[in-house]
């Protein structure tokens, strides 16, 4: 197949490398010059993915109408903050029967959208699909095993979907939930966010591991009320995902929340990770989500606190610990 994959970052070129691997003819566009040019020049993205070699197989173009109009596919890949201003570009284009499959991962503020939601609503006719899972660039571009989940409105087109992308190295399920999937992708970053400023701070395992169990228990309690399905919550884009981008230094979230644990700010915190965090971004929308829905959510309380209120990161935690006494799970009976 002829694929287009907008986005020119690390996730971008992981997938385009992905799908160049599994045969198909990939063209990827970015609208920054220099982006393009560096992997031109230097047959890799230096600041995004360095020492991964992009084939020269893989097309690179900053025409999104040409790649767009010859593809059969295309791969939403850009950070989240620009998927709506990427999707208006496109939409001025005016192709028909575009089918698109995001893989950026975030809430938008201003909306509180989802990003298939943003792009539906830039291009009301796109037939659309969100691809998902714990899968850091780093590895999916080495061929490093991966396996991730494929939500879909139509089974037909999450199993279109599911046959480009599936490999030897990169097995893939599908699922009817999209909103659960993006949900779960999105918050597991705000999560992040708050185990780095836990490691940046000094705490231990023990903390981490109350994190991310505390943490997917916060994100499925939003999902569901906004009517996701708690089983996905717990499957590949949920927990999945939870765990490996709170514990991987891959994970650019949970770098930029072990500097500002050790002190530093938010802004100093991005600077230094030179690419987009997209849990900054989501944090916001994430508690006002929690508001709407009248959903408890204390981690991203707290960790909006300390991003925007500058919160002492400690009296954050205390106030976590000595919250109102609960039991675990309501829904066990006692004899």
């Amino acid at each position: 197949m002829k694929i287009g994959v907008l986005g020119a970052g690390g996730w971008a070129l992981a997938i385009a490398i992905l799908l160049n691997n599994n045969g198909h003819e990939v063209t990827v566009w970015s609208k920054v010059e220099a982006e393009i040019e560096g992997i031109r020049r230097d047959g890799e993205n230096k600041k995004c993915l360095a020492g991964v070699k992009i084939p020269e197989s893989i097309n690179l173009t900053l025409d999104m109408k040409k790649v767009a109009t010859e593809s059969e596919l295309l791969v939403m890949a850009v950070a989240s903050p620009f998927v709506r201003s990427t999707s208006k570009e496109l939409a001025e284009h005016g192709i028909p029967g575009l089918k698109i499959v995001n893989v950026a991962k975030g809430i938008e503020e201003a909306t509180l959208y989802t990003m298939t939601q943003v792009i539906k609503s830039e291009i009301p006719d796109a037939t659309l699909a969100a691809l998902s899972g714990p899968s850091h660039a780093e590895e999916v571009s080495r061929g490093i095993p991966t396996t991730c989940v494929v939500g879909a409105d139509k089974k037909e087109f999450a199993e279109y979907v599911q046959n480009v992308f599936i490999s030897e190295v990169f097995r893939v399920y599908i699922s009817p939930d999209v909103l659960g999937i993006e949900i779960g992708a999105a918050l597991k970053n705000v999560i992040a966010l708050a185990a780095g400023v836990a490691d940046g701070v000094g705490y231990g395992d023990n903390t981490k591991a109350a994190l991310i169990t505390r943490g997917i228990h916060e994100i499925a309690r939003l999902g569901v009320a906004m009517g996701g399905k708690l089983q996905t919550f717990y499957g590949l884009s949920g927990i999945g995902d939870l765990i490996v981008t709170c514990a991987s230094m891959h994970s650019r979230n949970r770098r930029a929340g072990i500097l500002i644990g050790q002190g530093k700010t938010m802004q100093e915190a991005m600077d230094e990770v030179h690419m987009v965090v997209e849990g900054v971004y989501s944090a916001k929308a994430a508690y006002a989500l929690s508001q709407k829905y009248n959903v408890e959510m204390p981690i991203v309380y707290e960790i909006n606190q300390v991003l925007f209120e500058n919160a002492d990161v400690k009296e954050s935690v205390r106030d976590l610990m000595l919250r109102v006494k609960k039991i675990e799970n309501s829904d066990l009976p006692w004899e």
